[in-house]
């Protein structure tokens, strides 16, 4: 790591989650240096979120958790995966939590995408989604990997690629257009 890098620390091991936040940084800081490291915290809430507030609160409670374990870093990050039901419908995504070292805050939820009936069942039974994946398409670690998305898209969008969205959208707070719109006056 350069001494001008930003240390992005990440609240997870977990390798797709640390690609999103390589790959996002990069993307929208470019020519910036990024260095990237995961730490494992806990999240706070359920193996299986369920609903926004909780998946919310699961990502916010892993930056902050990711800031008391590395507490020298530009910017802490928590991603975390949730499901919703709607009726018999069980719908799956994402949010995402960036907090900057001046203590500003990013948050963004990623696309969400319709879960087949037989996952579906698995996770009303108790399972975590990644679980039901592996048992569903006969995967191993499929949410260390392509994940959900992945298996259903057959790889045309992938987990990391879902997480990198929505922390792009998540790092708005942090970007140049957004310091200009806070000096307009109406």
């Amino acid at each position: 790591m350069s001494v001008s890098a930003w240390r992005v620390v990440v609240g997870s091991r977990n390798p797709v989650k640390l690609q999103a936040a390589q790959r996002g940084f990069e993307r929208f800081f470019p020519g910036h240096a990024v260095a990237v490291e995961g730490v494992e915290v806990p999240s706070g809430v359920a193996e299986q979120p369920v609903g926004d507030a909780e998946t919310r609160r699961g990502a916010r409670q892993r930056a902050l958790r990711a800031r008391e374990a590395v507490p020298e870093a530009a910017f802490w990050v928590g991603l975390e995966g949730g499901v919703a039901w709607e009726g018999d419908d069980l719908f799956s995504f994402a949010w995402i939590a960036v907090l900057g070292a001046d203590g500003r805050w990013g948050l963004a939820r990623s696309g969400t995408f319709l879960l087949p009936p037989a996952v579906a069942a698995l996770i009303r039974e108790g399972l975590e989604l990644g679980v039901a994946d592996d048992r569903v398409f006969g995967a191993y670690d499929s949410k260390r990997k392509m994940g959900a998305v992945g298996l259903l898209t057959d790889g045309a969008i992938d987990r990391a690629a879902l997480y990198e969205h929505a922390l792009l959208l998540a790092l708005i707070p942090f970007g140049s257009a957004w310091r200009r719109a806070g000096a307009y006056q109406v």
